[in-house]
This record gives C-alpha cells, structure tokens and sequence, in this order.
C-alpha cells in the first residue's frame, strides 16, 4: 500500500511540474467559421487599451470574407473582436457588428 502512495504523489508532481512548463493562458483555441457582414471592414493589427480603439491599420476586408472568431475565448474590447482573417492567415481586430454567419461554411 506504501508504494502505490508514493507512485500517486510522483504523479501528480510530475503533473504540476508540467503545468508550469506549459501555461494554459497559451492554449490556442481554434476560431470558429464566421464571415465578414459588412460591405467593408477596416482590420487592425492590435488593440489600444489607452485610447479603447483598435491600432495598426493592415487592410479592409470585403463582404463574405471568410473569418473566425470566438465569442467568450478570443478578446472583445469595446466592440472590436480578436479575429483570424482564413484569406490570408492574419490575426486582427475587427468591428464585433461586422461578425456574424457563425458555422455557415
């Protein structure tokens, strides 16, 4: 019985040894399929926390772009979204209105 306890704890520091190698704040979560609403969307590199606003211009993106975002996983600041631009593999931000048609492709 002595040595199962012993194998239990070795476990489970081994486990908590892992946990600190990988932070879970790290874990990707895959975007779900969405598509751009509006006949244009401008997409930004970054967010600005000091002006609430998004910043970087990249491009515009045009309607029924193909995009992915998740709601409650990926960052939604004062309205724009955390988003992956599938044309051209790109992480922005986004206008939360311009998001929609969530699992249609």
């Amino acid at each position: 019985m002595r040595r199962k306890f012993r194998a239990t704890l070795a476990g489970t520091a081994a486990v908590a040894a892992l946990a600190f190698v990988v932070p879970s704040s790290q874990a990707v979560v895959v975007p779900e399929h969405a598509v751009n609403l509006c006949q244009t969307a401008s997409f930004y590199l970054n967010f600005n926390h000091a002006t609430n606003a998004p910043a970087q211009y990249l491009y515009t993106l045009t309607y029924g772009q193909k995009v992915g975002h998740t709601p409650g996983k990926q960052p939604d600041y004062y309205g724009w979204d955390s988003t992956f631009d599938f044309q051209t593999q790109q992480w922005g931000y986004m206008e939360d209105a311009c998001i929609g048609g969530y699992g249609s492709w």
